[in-house]
């Protein structure tokens, strides 16, 4: 991994990065099969009833949080659709997209404040919380991590 030069935004790049490539690295060894067991069947969270189901989410939501933070900047755009894949390496290249977007994102707006202390100039996101840049772009790294805790725990599960 080459660590970006650029402050802050280059930090929360570089540390969204590593959450998606330790991420990539869990699932690369993943068949088709493994991938579209349920794991949970009784979960009311139709993302998290298979490992399938979770990156399809992780990609979504990632393209979404960019997504809000352009919306905030005016851009008019539609949020990004659910698109299930097939493989663990379909996945990763979707999940690299969506780090090669977060940079295009930084790269468009060089000049993106990431504090922002008026409430009113805050994005508000479809769940109901209020982030800034930098608290949406924290928000989206442990994102990655908890989902790539919760596909662990279920293959450590498939062990025993």
């Amino acid at each position: 991994m080459t660590y970006r030069n650029n402050g802050a935004v280059g930090a929360l790049l570089d540390e969204y990065e590593r959450a998606m490539r330790e991420l990539i690295d869990v699932i690369h060894p993943l068949s088709p099969g493994t991938l579209q067991k349920v794991r949970d069947p009784h979960t009311s969270h139709a993302d998290c009833r298979s490992i399938q189901t979770v990156l399809t989410h992780v990609v979504r939501a990632g393209l979404c949080y960019e997504i809000e933070i352009r919306r905030m900047r005016g851009e008019q755009l539609d949020y990004a659709n659910r698109h299930q894949l097939e493989t663990a390496e379909a996945y990763s290249e979707a999940l690299l997209g969506v780090i090669r977007s977060a940079e295009q994102l930084f790269a468009d707006y060089p000049d993106l404040k990431l504090e922002e202390h008026d409430r009113d100039k805050k994005i508000k996101v479809a769940w109901g919380q209020v982030y800034d840049v930098e608290q949406m772009m924290e928000h989206a790294i442990v994102h990655i991590l908890r989902h790539r805790r919760q596909i662990e725990r279920w293959l450590l599960a498939d062990r025993d």
